[in-house]
């Protein structure tokens, strides 16, 4: 059932508006603009019906704020209101709004707006769906990973939380290709992400085709030392796979994998501690491969195997 978030200081209204809608939605009721921001952060919603007039932050002050958080920006708000003049109207749908609903409320009419914006909220999200999503493998595209590891790390940097990058390759992966052919690299790609993805479910996790063979991941919550634990045990499934490799290279397809552990400021970038995780990666290959080399929050490296340097 989709989820709808009314916004409004008065209870009789946000009643009202509930009563017709319950039948059809799972409609939830926030009293003031700062719970509303709240819930709308915390919880996922398909339509925000919101009330102009509020006593403090007001509800275009709210839908200001909706629309700068990554998370709901993309959320389609209804203002409600019994303003009838044309400028207020214009002024919300220039902050964003998708559409109003005056008071007093009659329900076929609000019952068809919501319907239609909830439509289109979904449609715009199966497109979007598709188009941040890797066809081959199924996961997320360097697309997605690229609007998603930003926002994290802001995120990270906001709440003071350790946020893990870890870059993973295939190892000879060239080689592969040139032995079995492009088809059976595919299968193998395809193998490999759906083995990393099976052991990176949690909600602090995600996971992205970076491009060819090369795989991003990145982390939130986890120490230095739990998350570099962690992905040998990834490292060990992909090489239990036991999909066979040219002999000359080695018996079975394996992957590497260098990442880093950071506690992110404000004024630190991503992009920095992305290059430590790519020079990490760049060193498991260099000595050996089939091999997690990380640098923890202190800059100092984790090896897997002893390191040959």
């Amino acid at each position: 059932m989709e989820k709808i978030l009314i916004v409004d200081d008065s209870a009789v209204q946000a009643a009202q508006l509930k009563g017709i809608l319950t039948d059809e939605y799972d409609v939830s009721v926030a009293q003031t603009a700062e719970d509303g921001l709240r819930r709308a952060s915390s919880e996922s919603y398909s339509l925000i019906l919101l009330d102009v007039v509020m006593p403090g932050m007001d509800g275009f002050t709210l839908l200001k704020k909706l629309q700068e958080e990554i998370i709901t920006q993309n959320v389609p708000v209804i203002l409600i209101t019994s303003l009838s003049d044309v400028e207020n109207e214009q002024y919300g749908l220039v902050l964003g709004a998708v559409d109003y609903i005056t008071k007093p409320f009659h329900a076929p009419i609000v019952k068809a707006r919501v319907n239609t914006h909830i439509k289109l909220y979904n449609y715009r999200r199966q497109v979007e769906q598709q188009s941040m999503t890797d066809q081959l493998t199924g996961i997320a595209n360097r697309r997605r990973y690229e609007r998603y590891s930003i926002a994290k790390w802001h995120e990270a940097a906001r709440l003071q939380v350790p946020f893990s990058i870890c870059m993973f390759d295939i190892d000879k992966f060239k080689i592969y290709n040139d032995t079995f052919g492009h088809p059976a690299g595919d299968k193998v790609i395809a193998a490999v992400a759906k083995t990393v993805s099976a052991r990176l479910q949690r909600g602090t996790d995600f996971f992205a085709r970076y491009g060819g063979e090369e795989f991003v991941a990145i982390s939130t919550g986890d120490s230095s030392e739990k998350f570099f634990a962690h992905l040998k045990k990834i490292r060990q499934a992909v090489e239990a796979l036991h999909i066979p490799h040219d002999p000359s290279v080695s018996k079975w397809v394996t992957i590497s994998a260098g990442g880093v552990t950071a506690l992110p400021t404000m004024e630190s970038t991503y992009a920095s501690y992305l290059k430590i995780a790519d020079t990490m990666l760049y060193d498991a290959k260099k000595h050996g491969r089939n091999q997690v080399v990380w640098a923890d929050e202190r800059m100092q490296q984790l090896w897997e195997k002893p390191s040959r340097a």
